[in-house]
């Protein structure tokens, strides 16, 4: 393999390296959002168990301030776009479990875009290997 192809090699793993990274950064913010869905759900669950319940309100700077929540039938979301509409629990947490399943849907397709890289990037390394192997002077390393 001539030295041009070589460093097309190593141009294509940096790439796909990025594109690694980049994908296990959104894998982690899918879980993360995953999470807050599912503890949004816990939250308005438990809520509804208890006709009074305190509660600490996020006012900024890690500041909470002290509340009593009196009734937990009307739930806000933001559904995206700077946009939010008033729900009954029911209702909320129907629009969090279908969130959760496109979510899921969304980190399935991540993980098997990561695995298609991770293999990209073990066939290349193995080429590199192979061409360090043929041409011990090679500057690749």
């Amino acid at each position: 393999m001539s030295e041009e192809k070589a460093q097309q090699l190593m141009q294509q793993m940096q790439m796909l390296e990025t594109y690694f990274a980049d994908l296990s950064q959104r894998e982690g913010t899918l879980y993360n959002i995953l999470r807050e869905a599912t503890a949004a759900i816990q939250s308005i669950k438990s809520l509804s168990l208890k006709s009074d319940s305190e509660s600490l309100v996020p006012i900024g700077m890690g500041t909470f301030v002290k509340t009593k929540i009196s009734s937990s039938d009307n739930i806000v979301l933001n559904i995206g776009a700077g946009i939010s509409l008033e729900k009954d629990s029911t209702s909320a947490i129907n629009y969090l479990e279908s969130r959760i399943k496109e979510i899921e849907v969304a980190l399935q397709d991540t993980s098997a875009k990561k695995q298609d890289a991770a293999a990209q990037l073990e066939q290349g390394k193995s080429q590199i290997n192979q061409l360090m192997q043929a041409d011990p002077n090679s500057k690749l390393g």
